[in-house]
């Protein structure tokens, strides 16, 4: 089974207002069944603030991974600026990924922002399956 992804709109708080696409593969259009939510945040943290962002996610993701629907929740650091940070989620579907956004970890998280030099980056991409749908031939 061939998978595919789609972006989700940037804007995390426009929660019904995306379009579900077909894409066009092998000459035949496939359907999107939704396999899973790729959640993937970019933070520029102040440089005397890098600690304590740190230790706050550190704190937060074994929480996060124990939400129901979570199958992964990663933290790292770049390698080229220190002060770079990513934090990648994996959720089975759009209603867990919407009760995470709701849940008290992800409050602590949105507390967390003050600490950037600039907005969060936020990327959603659906992962899709790659099965006809000939309805729409």
């Amino acid at each position: 089974m061939q998978r595919f992804l789609s972006m989700w709109p940037n804007n995390l708080f426009l929660k019904d207002n995306y379009r579900r696409i077909a894409f066009f593969g092998f000459g035949r259009i496939v359907a999107n069944t939704i396999f899973m939510i790729l959640v993937t945040m970019q933070m520029e943290v102040l440089a005397d603030k890098r600690k304590e962002l740190s230790q706050t996610i550190a704190l937060l993701i074994g929480s996060i991974k124990r939400e129901k629907g979570c199958r992964r929740c990663d933290f790292c650091r770049s390698m080229e600026n220190e002060n770079r940070f990513f934090l990648f989620e994996e959720w089975d579907t759009r209603e867990d990924f919407d009760l995470h956004l709701k849940s008290a970890c992800f409050t602590v998280f949105r507390g967390t922002l003050n600490l950037l030099q600039k907005p969060c980056e936020m990327v959603f991409h659906t992962v899709t399956d790659g099965k006809s749908c000939n309805e729409w031939n």
